[in-house]
């Protein structure tokens, strides 16, 4: 699975998106911070090894204090999910602890997630938005900011 990037700020974006376009920005300002995770095409600069994104990346600026503020401190991080593939995520720390084990080097225990839905994801590379996973954020949320929104068949 690609990893996606988490960043502090929308202006982050120039060093990691190429051409975001006006929905693009539009879903930015309506949901972020948030349950909001676009993929868009990558900056030819952009070195960072993701997985097999085919020329994309996945953005998302989490709606949580202390993310927010590792993020002000490092900048853009590539991150993985807390849970393992096919597995529903830990709602603490103890449980990605007791799921991932030695595999991670650092736990940040911020206390509980606040729940256990998933980001919603747009992929934002095409002429028109596309809802690629439902999750805290519903199409017909998205598509008050939007209206284009396309949903696979």
């Amino acid at each position: 699975m690609p990893s996606p990037v988490l960043v502090g700020s929308p202006d982050a974006l120039p060093d990691l998106v190429a051409d975001l376009p006006e929905q693009a920005w539009k879903l930015i300002d309506a949901f972020w911070p948030g349950a909001l995770t676009l993929v868009a095409r990558h900056q030819p600069s952009l070195r960072w090894d993701l997985g097999e994104t085919h020329g994309t990346v996945a953005v998302r600026m989490p709606h949580h204090p202390l993310a927010l503020d590792l993020l002000a401190d490092t900048g853009p991080l590539a991150v993985s999910s807390a849970n393992l593939t096919g597995r529903p995520s830990p709602q603490d720390c103890a449980g990605a602890q007791h799921m991932l084990g030695d595999t991670v080097a650092v736990y940040l225990d911020a206390g509980p997630t606040p729940g256990s839905v998933p980001s919603t994801i747009v992929d934002i590379t095409g002429p028109r938005p596309v809802l690629r996973r439902a999750g805290a954020l519903t199409a017909g949320q998205l598509r008050t900011v939007v209206p284009e929104l396309e949903e696979p068949i």
